[in-house]
């Protein structure tokens, strides 16, 4: 069977609580992302998400448009996924280090999706997996000494 799932890894100079409480806060998505996508949250939405929120994003890929989320997996500084409509997931993983920092794992999951099929024929999975390279790497910028 297929691994309908990319991801990466980067090591963070910073406790798994404040890269979490980074997550946890949709408007501030936008300053990590690296896809291009990302524009704000919808306002209306929670502050801080937990299990079952649901938030909305302004998004642009070529033209702008509104995504619906929610929260699907969630673990106090440890872990939290959100899927969107078609039932794909977001998941980052917080592990924390002996040295104070975290081994963060972002991942973008199309095993969990309606079609997943449609997925894996499509530009996404190695268009997110270079998404989530940047991501990271801006993750690490942010919190660098």
């Amino acid at each position: 069977m297929r691994k309908r799932q990319v991801s990466a890894t980067r090591i963070v100079a910073a406790p798994p609580e404040k890269i979490f409480e980074l997550l946890a806060d949709p408007s501030k998505h936008p300053l990590i992302d690296g896809s291009g996508t990302v524009l704000a949250a919808q306002s209306g939405g929670p502050e801080r998400l937990t299990l079952g929120s649901r938030f909305g994003m302004d998004m642009k890929m070529g033209a702008n448009y509104k995504i619906l989320n929610t929260v699907v997996e969630f673990d106090e500084n440890r872990l939290i996924a959100w899927r969107h409509f078609n039932g794909h997931r977001w998941r980052w993983q917080l592990k924390p280090l002996e040295d104070g920092s975290t081994e963060v794992t972002e991942t973008f999951d199309w095993s969990t999706a309606r079609i997943p099929l449609l997925i894996d024929l499509s530009f996404f999975p190695r268009k997110n997996k270079q998404a989530i390279d940047k991501t990271l790497d801006r993750l690490v910028t942010l919190f660098q000494a």
